[in-house]
């Protein structure tokens, strides 16, 4: 059938390996071009436009995109349709980002249990003086 050969989406494979999506992030203007597409999806055409280099620069970094599965593309007739896709990039952060936002998340509560401590004591200083940095507990308290 003649529509359907007009008519193709392209996937990347499945699973795309983490080190191809950090190689494509790597480049400043494949980041743009994900930020452009964050927006709405764009042809060829329109991507091409938005650059100073050529149509065929951008197809290499639409390539590399592709591969690392950070964009979807369809054709529709002689027009390639580039979207984003959000998925690796989830991955990596539920991988790298999540965890050290924990961990962040879990200091600032430290600190936020500190400074009630010493605001129940009456100790607003706020110096810093590792004399009074110390609580109760920590200094031994055997009376």
């Amino acid at each position: 059938m003649k529509g359907e050969s007009e008519h193709e989406t392209h996937v990347p494979a499945e699973g795309a390996d983490e080190d191809a999506v950090w190689k494509a992030l790597a480049d400043p203007s494949r980041r743009h071009m994900l930020d452009l597409l964050r927006r709405r999806p764009h042809t060829t055409g329109e991507l091409a436009e938005a650059f100073e280099f050529s149509r065929y620069a951008v197809m290499k970094h639409l390539k590399v995109l592709h591969e690392a599965g950070l964009i979807l593309y369809e054709r529709r007739g002689r027009e390639r349709i580039n979207r984003l896709n959000p998925l690796p990039i989830r991955r990596i952060y539920r991988r790298w980002i999540r965890p050290f936002e924990e961990l962040a998340s879990d200091r600032l509560l430290r600190l936020e249990q500190v400074v009630a401590q010493r605001a129940e004591r009456g100790d607003s200083s706020g110096t810093g003086d590792s004399s009074d940095d110390t609580t109760d507990d920590e200094q031994g308290d055997t009376s």
